[in-house]
């Protein structure tokens, strides 16, 4: 389609985007050792066709590594097996964002390096079962609540970590603030429990994002950086709560100041989640002077309606991009996509991962 916005080029900061597809974050649990690899490098090549490609969330601190073979971005094992993967997708002229996530409470001592510790703003575990390569599924342990030095570590590690990402050929980092993990602990109510600075009000439990986001565009440039938000969702025990709405948009108010490019709201009602309501997207939308990206259950027909009506500038798709390396041309030409394998989204090796056939 001559007149589709979808597959226009967009402008993000500095760069110049090939098209308004984003491919969103997503686990894959291929990081032997916490390690970016060759495979990896193959897999993210495979995909450059999307105007932006995000990371799987990669930790910024040996505490934040709470899944089995989830990467890090602070060693230098770690960066080298990053630049791998920049140079990939550069080579097939795609651009690229890491996506820095620290998992907070949602980890388990087995699937830490050596020294490394759960830390959450409170210590509240979060419910059910994590898998390690160990022992199987094993229950959250309750973490350790942050002291003010633990937060002020922790904001480090996200600056050096955002360093490093520009330093190994990133084009910029994503901060995670949503799913679940460090940040959206903070936010939370229901997970984060303290009496100081960092806690209670609604202006003190975003503080630490507010400040992650403002020393991270300090030390790369703003431009080179966005944020995920996942108001009313429900990984890792999240719930929504009474100031979910003024939560969010007082967040995104105190974020624009910072010069952040773009913040990136993920709806998961189609995996079963709270509906975001249309009056907070339209409201968080509106509070944000620049690159909006919306993400959650679309498909080709809803994107355009999207971008059409100026609900988003860019728009992520997950699982889609996951079995379709070739996503952006089968969209363009209309053409069926792959089914993911959920037996192999977490799994190590190639299956289930760059074995997806493209459409030629």
């Amino acid at each position: 389609m001559s007149d589709s916005m979808l597959f226009s080029p967009a402008r993000l900061g500095k760069l110049e985007l090939a098209n308004r597809t984003v491919m969103a974050p997503m686990t894959r649990s291929r990081a032997q050792g916490n390690v970016p690899n060759a495979l990896m490098a193959d897999y993210y090549r495979q995909r450059a066709g999307a105007g932006l490609i995000i990371t799987e969330g990669t930790s910024p601190s040996p505490n934040g590594l709470g899944y089995a073979r989830i990467p890090g971005i602070f060693t230098p094992a770690q960066l080298d097996g990053w630049r791998q993967v920049t140079s990939a997708v550069h080579a097939r002229g795609g651009h690229i964002f890491v996506q820095l996530m620290h998992t907070g409470r949602v980890g388990h001592p087995l699937n830490l390096p050596a020294g490394a510790v759960l830390l959450a703003p409170s210590a509240v575990a979060a419910p059910g079962e994590i898998y390690t390569d160990q022992q199987g599924m094993q229950p959250h342990p309750v973490p350790q609540a942050m002291t003010t030095a633990n937060i002020e570590s922790a904001l480090q590690e996200y600056v050096a970590a955002a360093r490093n990402a520009v330093d190994v050929g990133f084009d910029g980092a994503e901060i995670h603030g949503a799913n679940g993990y460090l940040l959206e602990q903070f936010i939370s109510p229901h997970t984060n429990q303290r009496t100081d600075a960092y806690g209670g009000s609604i202006d003190r439990r975003i503080r630490f994002v507010v400040e992650v986001a403002t020393a991270i565009a300090a030390a790369i440039g703003g431009d080179k950086v966005g944020i995920r938000l996942s108001p009313y969702g429900v990984n890792a025990g999240m719930a929504a709560y009474d100031e979910t709405d003024a939560t969010h948009l007082l967040l995104v108010e105190q974020l624009a100041p910072t010069g952040i490019e773009y913040i990136h709201v993920v709806d998961h009602s189609a995996m079963g989640a709270p509906q975001v309501p249309a009056t907070l997207k339209a409201a968080m939308r509106k509070a944000w002077p620049r690159t909006y990206v919306a993400s959650g259950g679309f498909d080709r027909p809803s994107a355009e309606a999207a971008l059409r009506e100026g609900k988003a500038d860019l728009i992520a798709f997950g699982r889609p991009f996951l079995a379709n390396p070739d996503l952006v041309e089968r969209l363009r030409r209309e053409q069926p996509l792959n089914p993911p394998d959920f037996k192999t989204f977490y799994t190590p090796g190639p299956k289930g991962y760059t074995d997806y056939p493209a459409m030629d």
